[in-house]
């Protein structure tokens, strides 16, 4: 859990010391500007942004069920970021897998990318697809009648 909050943290506090240095200087506007930026790479980069995480096993069962994909992915990776953003709404109708906070997500995820934990992996049918393309996720979710 704590991990997932690390970068975001990290970022609001780099962003409050820079802020802080700049308003103690005088320059408020530029301190207000650096804070918001920083906030917002922390909104970013934290679980918040993606649907909750549900386990492996769990996504593997729905996924059986309902025929929607299965989405590995772990916070503060610009890959799975840009997938989320993409996918807008529809995000919400896939399985998402945090493999920071999964054990059996991360071997998935190492079992279908020689050894790595590449992110995000898209699992359609038991297929893997590594960093697919977002048109083509919303595409199998379409596919399947869920878009």
């Amino acid at each position: 859990m704590v991990r997932g909050w690390i970068l975001p943290l990290v970022f609001v506090a780099c962003g409050a010391a820079v802020a802080a240095s700049l308003a103690v200087g005088g320059a408020f506007v530029a301190a207000v500007a650096v804070l918001a930026a920083f906030l917002l790479l922390g909104a970013v980069n934290s679980p918040l942004l993606f649907p909750r995480s549900v386990s492996a096993a769990q996504a593997r069962r729905l996924s059986a069920a309902h025929g929607r994909p299965v989405v590995y992915w772990r916070p503060g990776c610009a890959f799975c970021q840009r997938l989320r953003m993409r996918l807008g709404r529809r995000a919400r109708q896939l399985h998402w897998v945090n493999i920071w906070r999964d054990p059996d997500g991360a071997a998935t995820v190492r079992a279908a990318n020689d050894g790595n934990e590449t992110v995000p992996t898209v699992f359609v049918d038991g297929t893997p697809h590594t960093n697919p393309d977002p048109a083509w996720v919303r595409e199998q979710i379409t596919a399947r009648g869920r878009g």
